[in-house]
C-alpha cells in the first residue's frame, strides 16, 4: 500500500479530488447500507438532500487526497481573516490549546496548517490517533503521520497522560469530538437532537488543565485550489461541568456542520453503539 500512496502522492490535487468524487458517488449508488445511513443522518439534522448533495463526492475526496497530504508536496493553505490572530492569542495565554474539529472538510490539513504556523514558536501539536484496523493502511499512517512539529497520542490512558502533559506545558492538542469513543470513554448526549455516544475527553482535558478551547476546520476549495482554515475560540461558562461542556461542544460542532453541510461526512455512523476497547 505504501507504493500506491507514494505513486498518488505526486498527482495534482485536482485529479485526486476528481477521482474521489467518482468514488464517493459509486459508494453512494452501490451501497444501500451507506446510502441509508447517510440519508438518516441528514434527516436527523433537519436538512434536505439538495443541501448536502456535494457531500457525496466530498466523502470520496477525503480519502483520495490522503496520499498527497501524507507523502506529497504540501498543498496551498490560506487562513480566514482573523483566524491566525485568534489562534496565536490562544497559544499566548499559556494554558495550552485544545483544537476541536468535526468530520468536516479536510481535518488532516488542519493539523498540518497548525504545525506549519505555530509549532516552531509554541512546540509540537499532539493529535489523538487511533491506529487503522487494516494492516496496510496502519503501516502507511505510522510511517507518514508523525512529522516534525506533530506528535500522535494513542487512544489509551498513556495517550491521555501525554495530552495532559502537552497542555500543561502550554502546547496544543487536537481532537475529533464527534468521533464515537470506546465504551466507558463517553456519555450519551444530544447531537442534532438525537442521543449520540460522545467523548468526554475534550471536556475533561479542558476542565483539568484550563486549556483554551478552539474550533477549527479545513474547507476543501474547488478544483484542487487547496484549503481554507477556519478557526475561532469556543467560549465556555466559568462554572461549566463535564455534562455542560460536552453538550456545548456538540452544539459547536453542529454549528460548524450546518455552516457547510456539503462538506460533512454524513455517512459516518455517529449514532452507533460504542465498542469495548482496552485503555491500558
Amino acid at each position: 500500500m505504501i507504493f500506491w500512496f507514494r505513486f498518488f502522492s505526486h498527482w495534482p490535487l485536482w485529479a485526486l479530488h476528481a477521482i474521489g468524487q467518482a468514488i464517493g458517488w459509486l459508494a453512494w449508488l452501490f451501497s444501500p447500507t451507506y446510502r441509508q445511513r447517510f440519508s438518516d443522518n441528514v434527516n436527523t439534522a433537519g436538512l434536505q438532500f439538495s443541501q448536502v448533495r456535494g457531500a457525496v463526492g466530498q466523502a470520496g475526496s477525503m480519502s483520495t487526497e490522503l496520499p498527497r497530504l501524507w507523502m506529497g508536496k504540501s498543498p496551498a493553505v490560506v487562513w480566514t481573516e482573523g483566524s491566525l490572530a485568534c489562534v496565536d492569542a490562544a497559544y499566548a495565554a499559556g494554558h495550552g490549546v485544545l483544537f476541536l474539529t468535526p468530520h468536516l472538510g479536510c481535518f488532516e490539513v488542519t493539523a498540518q496548517a497548525l504545525t506549519a504556523s505555530f509549532s516552531a514558536k509554541f512546540g509540537p501539536l499532539t493529535v489523538l490517533f487511533r491506529p487503522s484496523r487494516k494492516e496496510g493502511l496502519g503501516q502507511v499512517m505510522e510511517a507518514t503521520r508523525a512529522r516534525p512539529g506533530l506528535e500522535t497520542a494513542p487512544t489509551t490512558l498513556a495517550g491521555v497522560r501525554q495530552m495532559i502533559k502537552a497542555l500543561r506545558a502550554g502546547r496544543a492538542v487536537g481532537l475529533l469530538p464527534d468521533q464515537v469513543p470506546p465504551l466507558g470513554m463517553g456519555q450519551w448526549t444530544p447531537f442534532f437532537g438525537k442521543p449520540a455516544y460522545t467523548m468526554t475527553l475534550a471536556a475533561r482535558l479542558a476542565l483539568q488543565t484550563g486549556a483554551k478551547l478552539m474550533v477549527i476546520w479545513g474547507e476543501r476549495l474547488p478544483w484542487g485550489q487547496g484549503y481554507r482554515i477556519h478557526a475561532s475560540e469556543l467560549n465556555t461558562p466559568e462554572a461549566a461541568d463535564v455534562d455542560v461542556l460536552v453538550l456545548q461542544i456538540n452544539q459547536a460542532m453542529e454549528r460548524l456542520i450546518l455552516s457547510r453541510p456539503d462538506q460533512y461526512l454524513w455517512g459516518y455512523a455517529r449514532y452507533k453503539q460504542p465498542r469495548q476497547e482496552s485503555t491500558a
